[in-house]
C-alpha cells in the first residue's frame, strides 16, 4: 500500500492507504473527518467538497495518493478558535442551513467562488453560476445565494 502525507485543517498526517481510496473516504474513515459528506459519490452533487491545495474539489473524485503532499482544508478546520468563518456565520444569519445535508460541501464551494470571484459584490446570476455544481435538495437556493452575497461583503472587508 502507498504511504501518503497529507496535511489536513492543519494537521499533517502520515497513512497507508489503498490505491483506489478516495479522498472522501480517506477524510471520514481514516481521519474521522466526517463533517465532508458522501452525497452521491458521482461528483454530481457536491456534498463532498473540500479545498484542496486552496482550491475546491469534490473529494470523491480525487484519489487519496492524489493528495500526497498538498494541503486539505475540510469544513471542520474553518472555524478558529471558536470564531465561525465568514462563510459559516452568513450561512447561519441568512438561514442557508435548510436541512443541512448539503451545507458543508456548499459553504466549502462559496468560499472558493468568492476567493475566485474576487468582487465583494457578485450578483445574484454570479453566485447561482459560482455554487452550481453543488445541488440543495431542499431547493433553498434563494436563502444560499443570499448567504454567500452577505459573506462576500464580509470577507471583502476583513481579508477572510
Amino acid at each position: 500500500m502507498p504511504k501518503i502525507s497529507v496535511t489536513v485543517d492543519g494537521v499533517t498526517n502520515e497513512d497507508d492507504v489503498e490505491p483506489r481510496q478516495l479522498l472522501v473516504h480517506y477524510l471520514r474513515e481514516t481521519l474521522g473527518k466526517t463533517g465532508t459528506l458522501v452525497g452521491c459519490d458521482t461528483s454530481n452533487c457536491g456534498a463532498c467538497t473540500v479545498h484542496l491545495d486552496g482550491k475546491a474539489v469534490k473529494s470523491c473524485t480525487v484519489l487519496a495518493v492524489q493528495a500526497d503532499g498538498s494541503d486539505v482544508l475540510t469544513i471542520e478546520g474553518l472555524a478558529k478558535d471558536g470564531v465561525l468563518h465568514p462563510m459559516q456565520q452568513a450561512f447561519h444569519e441568512k438561514h442557508a442551513l435548510q436541512c443541512g445535508y448539503c451545507t458543508p460541501g456548499m459553504i466549502m464551494a462559496s468560499i472558493d467562488f468568492v476567493n475566485t470571484n474576487g468582487k465583494s459584490d457578485p450578483t445574484e446570476q454570479e453566485v447561482r453560476e459560482g455554487i452550481e455544481g453543488n445541488l440543495c435538495r431542499c431547493t433553498g437556493y434563494q436563502n444560499i445565494v443570499a448567504a454567500v452575497q452577505y459573506a462576500a461583503k464580509t470577507m471583502s472587508s476583513t481579508g477572510a
